[in-house]
């Protein structure tokens, strides 16, 4: 039996819209749905009308059939299919629902045009969207597109993102991220540590947030990889810990690395209480959550928890170590981001190296 219902929105400028969604169920599960947003709801309700007129006289449509289709159901089957969607990394898979969310989804599959394309783009723009998030979503679009005729068989093989592309990098509107190069810069890691230390000695505290700080520049590991390091990882004769799939935009399952615990990295894990499978058993983002406020009550700016993988990496630099045996530690698959922080650092190795040279005559 067909149906609709309508659902009110506000967009990110405050005006409403109105989503409305029609769909077929049968013995409890949905065979068809297909929505469309409209600015007043009256319209909503004339077309939800409509089309549930229309299905009940003329039946499902044929999944296959490109001239109905729309973009979001073309992005549901993809999020939902095994081999595609459920491969997806996170930061992809909440793109794509993100974007079977937008006003873009609701425009039929064969009738979607570089126009539409550049609009949503300028749409996300004036959102805040940044050029590298606008990249993404037509990266991700692209993808979905380009599976729509060899996967899903639709009879579909325009990919209007492709013709947009140069047009909106010109614009401005796509473009790479800027490369960080924040670090914690004078007593910062020492007054975050003190602030810390407070935090976790008040009463009901649970997370050691002093000592995860210090393992996380130590291990050059992401919040995500700490808080999922398990004590059965653990290699005692090599003083290291499996970490297990580690973010490679390659390979998302089963990149595993042997990553080795150096300096105080070890002795951190190795007095930290059982009490879990997980050595630090904690929700990373919490562990993010109380970081930030910290930070903040500090008046320190612009220090995102993720820097201090840059820190870490920055000080194996510092003492010697080369960019192969950095990686080992990073788990970067890809020598290029390495680089950049090495080069960045090298203008002042060379003149401590001078400075001692000079001190050594």
């Amino acid at each position: 039996m067909a149906y609709y219902s309508i659902e009110k929105r506000l967009r990110a400028d405050g005006t409403a819209r109105y989503r409305c969604t029609v769909g077929v169920k049968e013995a409890g599960k949905y065979i068809y749905r297909e929505n469309r947003t409209f600015g007043k709801q009256a319209h909503a309700k004339t077309w939800g009308a409509g089309r549930v007129a229309e299905l009940e006289l003329n039946g499902v449509p044929d999944a296959n059939d490109a001239t109905d289709i729309t973009v979001g159901e073309l992005l549901r089957r993809y999020i939902a299919d095994p081999g595609l969607g459920g491969k997806a990394g996170r930061t992809k898979l909440y793109v794509l629902n993100m974007l079977a969310d937008c006003d873009i989804a609701e425009l039929k599959l064969t009738s979607l045009t570089s126009g539409h394309i550049i609009d949503h783009c300028r749409f996300r723009a004036g959102s805040g969207a940044g050029p590298s998030t606008v990249g993404h979503d037509l990266s991700y679009l692209s993808s979905v597109l380009a599976a729509a005729k060899p996967i899903y068989g639709i009879d579909y093989t325009d990919n209007p993102v492709v013709v947009a592309r140069p047009i909106l990098v010109n614009m401005g509107l796509v473009g790479k991220s800027q490369r960080r190069s924040r670090r914690p810069v004078g007593d910062e890691i020492e007054r975050l540590l003190a602030a810390l230390r407070v935090r976790s000695s008040h009463h009901g505290a649970v997370i050691p947030y002093e000592d995860i700080l210090n393992f996380s520049i130590l291990s050059c590991m992401r919040i995500g990889e700490v808080c999922k390091i398990r004590w059965d990882d653990i290699d005692e004769s090599q003083r290291a810990v499996l970490v297990r799939d580690r973010k490679d935009p390659r390979k998302k399952v089963g990149n595993h690395m042997l990553v080795p615990l150096l300096g105080d990295a070890w002795e951190i894990v190795k007095r930290q209480p059982k009490t879990s499978d997980c050595i630090f058993p904690f929700n990373s983002k919490s562990v993010s959550a109380g970081f930030q406020r910290v930070r903040d009550s500090l008046g320190i700016k612009d220090l995102k928890y993720h820097d201090l993988r840059r820190e870490g990496a920055s000080r194996l630099f510092e003492a010697g170590f080369s960019i192969e045996e950095v990686a080992q530690v990073t788990g970067h698959r890809s020598l290029n981001v390495l680089w950049q922080v090495y080069t960045e650092l090298y203008p002042k190795s060379l003149h401590d190296r001078l400075l001692a040279l000079q001190g050594s005559d």
